[in-house]
């Protein structure tokens, strides 16, 4: 069986955006069906819409953490927060930034902005850290939860 870091990772190499790949691998754990979570967090993808602010796969494992800390009416906003805090330094503190064109840039490639997503291609895979980051994200949150036996 594989983790749920490992099927995010899956997911982003079949052609879903980070943000999408991280909160898939979650849908049985939320109870959300796989493609509504896609629906919902597409336009998370390359640091919302490729604008390249927080990266995407950080937007999914904290929407992620929502989904199962936040209560109905919003009351425990502290606690919640406080959990979106741990969560975005544990990824801060293994890569250095939350956003994505710090990430990119970190790895040497040119930060393209717009609509249009790069063609998926071996190369792509190669030599991007996306895929690395979905990973990441995913097991940082996957570790989070299982610290708190969830």
């Amino acid at each position: 069986m594989s983790t749920r870091a490992e099927r995010a990772k899956e997911f982003f190499k079949n052609g879903y955006a980070c943000s999408q790949a991280v909160t898939m691998a979650f849908a049985d754990k939320v109870q959300v069906n796989e493609e509504l979570l896609a629906k919902i967090t597409l336009p998370f993808g390359g640091g919302f819409g490729r604008l390249r602010l927080v990266c995407g796969a950080v937007s999914g494992m904290t929407a992620i953490a929502g989904l199962i800390f936040s209560n109905e009416n919003a009351s425990n906003k502290t606690e919640v927060y406080e959990i979106e805090r741990e969560l975005c330094e544990r990824f801060e503190k293994e890569t250095g930034s939350l956003i994505c064109s710090d990430l990119l840039t970190g790895a040497n490639l040119k930060v393209s902005v717009g609509g249009t997503p790069e063609r998926r291609t071996n190369e792509y895979y190669k030599k991007r850290p996306c895929a690395e980051l979905v990973y990441l994200s995913a097991k940082i949150l996957e570790e989070y939860l299982s610290e708190r036996n969830l």
